[in-house]
């Protein structure tokens, strides 16, 4: 009897029907609408990133694009998110992604999947984990074998996540996206075809699809999926593109639609009004194309997972800022803008006969800004080392086998004078000290490679160059030229500097300070970690207001926030009001230039559009 037990649902003994398996359904191509179970569907879908946004935060964001008169939305799957290091694995809190879909599915939604190992999305490496660089001979978005085996090893991870939420096994995930813009990079169609091949072995049985900018649809195209069209909204000419690369048939979708632009330090705030997508939007909805809003909301890329541009040796290199706010229909906040109201009545107008009416578009949430903190509590990063890796030449952070965050590079050299300091391939941004203090900074962005150093006499002065990764590429060639930290050679004087020690501060966990250590801050001018507690009655978001530091990282509760830099155009970090408790809360800011600010203000709002001064 007990083993009889053992075979009954827990359901079944408890006197309680088991749940019906929610019903699978068909999705397939017709010659110019998407059918759903043999009827027409028309996408109206909006770009959300799971991680952008707090956990705590997702279902409301969904009710947002339920509001909006959205009925899908779109999201990447971030290949170092989920596999930081090799063959470890993470799907759990804010990379739950599995979580996020159902929830979807929950709200109402369809979902497009983006899966594909590159994802551009102004992400940290275009979603390559970094170790990638590690393999030698290994080429990302190619057929190199070694490539090829890591990313089969992660699509079936992910299919074991994802897979079973198409909607052919009774979950919303309508389509599956191959490869990401690949016409834009190369037009290897069997690499393409080894892609498709590698997302039907991981579980991927339902529709697959490509998505390309219009010039490079036929580049980044594969016969027999079904291409999409990034970046346009004239109906006439998707209908043309898509039909001179798929039999002379639709459907037809807009892939990528983009209503504004990301950011990135030391550029203006990039905005556009509202009233400059209305008509595009209405022609492509009144003429029955499918189209996907990039961003609906952008939200955060928080912690040091912002990406770069950069094309060549001549132009800048152009690390994005930590806001995604990207001048969406839904701020960073997650609440609705004036782009978002026009936009929900355009599709009002072509909602499907007998739908239920939008629902109410919710409030904007509360915001306060909080009274202004001492962060009294200091200590002196040079104070608070790991063990150094010690190496003739500096190592790059790829080969100490770190991510992100920040190396400090130490080596000695024998003092008096006035010496030339050059460092080959700075990547990206440098704090160089002697004896504990600040002598300058180098900055990648601007080119810079160099500074001449007053030297004290002696015959063992300290040199420290502490380095930051602001950011891996995320677009074009340069991909394969991605590592970080000091990545050739460093002269003073003319001589190669030999014997370095490397102490690794990746900060993958929230720096604590119980209590103030090391030198007086503005003493030395060197890092200073500054941290405090404070209070708060009734949790609200709210925004750091960091116009009087230099430069930076934040913390809040353990929750990195991203970065902040005076030089703009963001000069907030904004603080969900999810990550804050009732009663005590701690703040810990890195601040690199300016050790001696002490006071923190927040505001009720966000500062997204003001450029500064360079401040060394």
């Amino acid at each position: 009897m007990r083993f009889l037990f053992g075979l009954l649902p827990a359901a079944l003994l408890l006197g309680s029907p088991a749940p019906a398996p929610t019903p699978a359904h068909t999705f397939a191509l017709g010659p110019n609408q998407f059918l759903l179970d043999g009827q027409p569907l028309q996408l109206i879908s909006g770009e959300l990133h799971y991680p952008r946004i707090p956990r705590e935060a997702w279902r409301a964001r969904l009710r947002m694009a339920k509001a909006m008169g959205l009925n899908t939305i779109g999201t990447y799957v971030f290949w170092n998110v989920h596999e930081p290091q090799p063959g470890h694995y993470d799907f759990t809190g804010n990379n739950d992604v599995a979580a996020f879909v159902k929830m979807a599915q929950e709200e109402g939604l369809w979902v497009i999947l983006r899966p594909s190992p590159y994802v551009c999305a102004e992400w940290e490496f275009g979603g390559y984990p970094y170790w990638l660089q590690n393999v030698p001979g290994l080429k990302v978005r190619s057929q190199e074998p070694q490539y090829i085996a890591a990313y089969t090893r992660y699509l079936q991870a992910v299919g074991k996540q994802l897979a079973p939420l198409q909607v052919n096994h009774g979950g919303p995930v309508l389509m599956v996206q191959v490869e990401n813009e690949y016409g834009s990079y190369g037009a290897d169609k069997q690499y393409l075809a080894q892609n498709k091949q590698l997302f039907i072995n991981a579980g991927f049985d339902g529709l697959l699809y490509t998505c390309d900018p219009a010039p490079d649809v036929a580049a980044g195209h594969l016969p027999g999926l079904l291409p999409a069209v990034n970046g346009l909204d004239k109906p006439r000419e998707v209908r043309k593109i898509v039909q001179a690369n798929h039999d002379g048939q639709g459907p037809y979708y807009i892939a990528e639609w983009y209503p504004a632009w990301f950011d990135w330090w030391g550029a203006p705030h990039h905005t556009v009004p509202a009233a400059q997508y209305v008509a595009p939007l209405d022609s492509v909805l009144k003429a029955g194309l499918s189209i996907n809003m990039y961003m609906f909301h952008g939200g955060t890329t928080r912690g040091f997972l912002n990406g770069a541009n950069y094309k060549g040796p001549t132009t800048d290199y152009e690390p994005q800022v930590s806001s995604y706010d990207y001048d969406a229909p839904l701020d960073e906040a997650g609440n609705a803008t004036a782009k978002f109201r026009a936009f929900r009545e355009v599709i009002a107008k072509y909602r499907p006969a007998g739908a239920p009416a939008l629902p109410p578009v919710p409030a904007a949430k509360p915001s306060v800004a909080l009274p202004a903190l001492q962060l009294t509590r200091t200590a002196s990063l040079l104070g608070r080392l790991p063990a150094p890796v010690a190496s003739p030449q500096p190592l790059t952070f790829e080969k100490l086998k770190q991510a992100y965050g920040f190396v400090l590079y130490r080596t000695t050299v024998a003092g008096g004078g006035e010496k030339l300091l050059k460092i080959r391939d700075l990547r990206d941004y440098a704090v160089v000290m002697v004896n504990g203090r600040r002598v300058g900074t180098l900055d990648r962005r601007l080119r810079q490679d160099s500074l001449r150093l007053a030297l004290p006499a002696g015959k063992a002065v300290q040199l420290d160059i502490l380095v930051e990764n602001l950011g891996r590429i995320n677009y074009g060639k340069y991909l394969l030229q991605n590592t970080k930290g000091i990545t050739q050679s460093v002269t003073l004087g003319g001589q190669a500097l030999t014997g370095w020690q490397q102490f690794g501060l990746p900060f993958d966990q929230a720096p604590a300070v119980a209590k103030s250590t090391g030198a007086a801050p503005a003493a030395t001018g060197g890092p200073v970690l500054r941290t405090a507690s404070f209070t708060v009655a009734s949790p609200a978001d709210t925004y750091l207001d960091m116009r009087q530091w230099g430069k930076g990282v934040v913390w809040v509760n353990g929750h990195n926030l991203g970065r902040y830099w005076a030089i703009g155009p963001q000069q907030t970090v904004y603080v969900p009001a999810e990550w804050l408790r009732k009663g005590p809360n701690e703040v810990t800011v890195l601040e690199l230039l300016k050790p001696q600010q002490a006071t923190l203000a927040s505001l009720d709002h966000p500062i997204l559009s003001e450029l500064q001064p360079v401040s060394k």
